[in-house]
């Protein structure tokens, strides 16, 4: 059985060899709605912060005109929990009418319009992690070529409720999926992070060639003890993490969250200037609408980002 997942893996990773989407040169930048906003659909009681399109048309707003997007924060990622709970009579993923009522292309073109990029979330698997209808393994190439469709930049493909089987064959066959499309998308890949983030669990060179960015480990949460324990693992195994990164193929601890709740200000510095260290993409995960001046300056330090 191992021969077999090997043999399509291999012919997998030929067809879509080194990802050649041309993305992700630098480590990617920009926003995601996870950390800060969760699975808070409720627009009734809380509309400035449940997720739909209109706190993705606010951040969009604040980056176009706060200097985020000329300092290359240019992603607005929308994660889990978009969705309607099933999919339509012809087998595709459906935004939520009441949250997203102008539909997910009409987002896109908005987002667009400012210089800005849209992602989107997605999960190998029966559901998602928050219990939205997953891509299996048949639903992949249908799923691609509705993200296609509606125009989306960056899909993250998060790997709940499958087992490494699954895993071994969805994520080369969406990277194959999303390249037979015609549209560049950045493919954020979960896979480590199921199976131990090193290897020989994990096989970077074939990694490499099918995402441009990856989680290695857990979830960040917004406390500086969340925070640490994320640089020590990296820290450990910087040896076998750090030779597999490069343009187009980037190592993910996770989201910023600078500008949320858990972190001083010292603490901050001290995740942005690992994150640096890194390579690490710079996806934030906060309020812009209410972000400090002091946290904002930070993220937007010149230096930083140049690192």
């Amino acid at each position: 059985m191992r021969l077999i997942y090997l043999g399509i893996l291999l012919a997998l990773s030929a067809l879509c060899s080194s990802l050649d989407n041309g993305l992700g040169k630098t480590p990617p930048m920009g926003w995601m709605t996870w950390e800060r906003y969760r699975c808070n659909i409720d627009c009734k009681i809380d509309p400035e912060n449940c997720i739909g399109e209109n706190l993705i048309k606010r951040i969009a707003d604040k980056m176009a005109d706060g200097g985020w997007r000329e300092l290359g924060y240019v992603y607005i990622c929308i994660d889990d929990c978009w969705s309607l709970k099933s999919r339509g009579s012809n087998g595709r993923l459906q935004p939520d009418p009441e949250r997203f009522p102008s539909g997910m292309k009409a987002l896109a073109d908005y987002v667009h319009a400012r210089g800005l990029k849209l992602g989107i979330y997605a999960d190998l698997g029966n559901f998602t992690c928050g219990g939205y209808p997953g891509t299996t393994l048949d639903s992949i190439q249908v799923d691609a070529e509705t993200f296609a469709s509606w125009e989306v930049d960056m899909l993250k493909f998060d790997g709940c409720y499958s087992n490494s089987s699954e895993k071994a064959l969805g994520y080369p066959k969406m990277s194959y999926a999303l390249n037979a499309t015609g549209r560049p998308i950045l493919y954020s890949c979960s896979w480590p992070a199921y199976e131990g983030g090193l290897p020989p669990q994990v096989n970077y060179t074939l990694l490499g060639s099918i995402c441009n960015l990856w989680r290695n480990f857990d979830d960040i949460q917004d406390s500086w003890e969340s925070v640490l324990t994320i640089i020590e693992w990296f820290a450990v195994h910087q040896d076998d993490l750090q030779s597999v990164a490069g343009p187009g193929r980037w190592n993910d601890p996770d989201m910023l969250i600078t500008g949320d709740f858990g972190l001083s200000y010292e603490q901050s510095k001290s995740q942005l200037a690992i994150w640096a260290i890194l390579a690490a993409p710079m996806i934030m995960s906060n309020d812009l609408s209410t972000i400090s001046q002091e946290a904002k300056e930070l993220l937007q330090n010149r230096l930083l980002i140049y690192i």
